[in-house]
């Protein structure tokens, strides 16, 4: 019996339709992220573990997917008396895993060209990435991420710049958003001003549940991980503070002014204020004290985008990281980035509606085959076509007029050009539009000329 094909849990194949779609998103961004002066690269799916392990914190190392060393990878296991755990196995028969993000492997990529890199360093890198998380409506094992980075700079501008870029990105692709910003240091504050800043990392990934869970289930959470009720308390009236941004620092100050950290994080988050404030951003940007990012190397600013018009998780998000090239052997260089998720952009353009027509037509024109001798005719026309940059294509087999029909119909082709008989021996040609339903008969000499005129009216 055949076996029945099927993909893994979390994973997706990509028709033609959808990767049209997909690669509309894909240039759009691209095209924003060129215009700002940053440059592509690529890193390998496969990173050492030892690169990835330890930078995203527990809940981040448990959803990493592992790959099996290659051979009898089981000969070096040593069993001895004990019954082997997951987590003794994991080391002996897996040295490396598919990357969790593109951060971490860019981290690894900039100690490890330093010399070749000019500082601030800007790059962008579009590459799937993988975690083994449970799938659910918005979240797969396997999505691409659009990441956009700058190292080797501690200014604010560069926060600026992001939003502005994200701003850009979105405007293009027509969907509204909401830019909600908070930061590390305000956290950490935070944390102190509650009396427990030992425990920031355990407080950060409770609250980043917040949308998720409720705040129910993380103050449970919470209390699980040893934070007293009295702290809790404190916390709450904290994270739902009202108020417009501004009158929120302002009210902040006054809670964690004194504080090292607090204060420090309260004066980057004016001064980005005031940044966005000049660029005509602070419409499209919030200060939400409850967005926390549970991963482990934010230290300052951190962003993260929601769509307006659909109920879906963030969009987009990153944040500013002091020193995730420092377990990599090159301390104190400060970076800051966004990754946008292109799987959840496509998914709100889709329910909304977005896509432009022409997004899915790959094909702009088609010559329909009569026979041997009129493909003959027809080939040089095509070739001409496509010289002056339209996609066109012969269909290759003297199948019937239907079948042939129905196939350009299928690919939403705009132009269908036909040349039996008749328009082979009068150098002619019948042209018709798909969309309109209008046919006409054109000279040979005048078709390239007339279907310019149709594709740019």
């Amino acid at each position: 019996m055949a076996q029945k094909p099927a993909l893994p849990k979390g994973t997706r194949d990509f028709s033609p339709e959808l990767m049209a779609r997909r690669d509309f998103i894909f240039n759009t961004i691209k095209t924003v992220f060129k215009r700002y002066g940053y440059q592509p690269i690529e890193t390998p799916a496969m990173e050492n573990l030892s690169t990835l392990l330890g930078k995203y914190g527990d809940e981040g190392d448990k959803l990493l997917f592992r790959v099996l060393n290659s051979g009898d990878f089981l000969s070096s296991v040593k069993q001895g008396d004990e019954s082997l755990t997951a987590e003794k196995l994991s080391p002996q028969i897996s040295e490396k895993g598919l990357r969790y993000d593109l951060t971490v492997p860019f981290a690894r990529f900039v100690v490890q060209y330093r010399n070749e890199l000019s500082f601030p360093f800007k790059r962008y890198q579009i590459q799937p990435v993988w975690r083994a998380d449970r799938p659910q409506k918005g979240r797969y094992r396997e999505f691409y991420q659009c990441d956009v980075d700058v190292v080797g700079s501690n200014s604010l501008l560069n926060e600026a710049e992001l939003v502005q870029m994200t701003h850009d990105i979105f405007d293009a692709l027509q969907i509204k958003v909401i830019v909600k910003i908070n930061n590390r240091k305000i956290l950490a504050g935070i944390a102190e001003y509650i009396g427990r800043p030992d425990a920031l990392i355990d407080i950060t990934v409770a609250i980043d549940k917040l949308d998720k869970i409720g705040i129910e289930q993380v103050n449970t959470e919470l209390i699980t991980k040893g934070i007293e009720s009295e702290a809790i308390e404190k916390l709450q009236p904290v994270l739902f503070m009202e108020g417009n941004s501004r009158e929120k620092l302002k009210a902040l100050d006054k809670i964690i002014g004194q504080t090292i950290s607090g204060s420090k994080g309260l004066e980057e988050m004016n001064l980005l204020f005031d940044f966005l404030e000049i660029m005509h951003l602070d419409k499209i940007a919030e200060l939400d004290l409850t967005l926390a990012r549970g991963l482990n190397y934010y230290t300052g600013a951190i962003f993260e985008v929601k769509a307006l018009d659909v109920p879906m998780g963030s969009i987009c998000g990153g944040g500013r990281y002091d020193d995730l090239t420092g377990v990599f052997g090159m301390p104190d260089v400060s970076g800051v980035g966004i990754s946008f998720g292109a799987d959840r952009i496509y998914d709100v353009m889709q329910t909304l509606n977005l896509f432009p027509e022409n997004a899915t037509a790959s094909t702009q024109v088609i010559f329909l085959n009569f026979g041997a001798k009129e493909v003959i005719y027809c080939l040089p026309y095509a070739n001409q076509l496509r010289q002056k940059g339209l996609s066109a294509e012969v269909f290759p087999d003297d199948a019937k007029l239907k079948k042939q029909m129905k196939y350009a119909d299928q690919k939403h082709i705009p132009l269908v050009v036909m040349a039996g008989e008749t328009e082979v021996a009068e150098q002619k040609f019948t042209l018709k539009n798909m969309l309109s339903g209008e046919q006409l008969e054109v000279a040979a000499d005048q078709l390239i000329t007339t279907i310019l005129k149709i594709q740019n009216p």
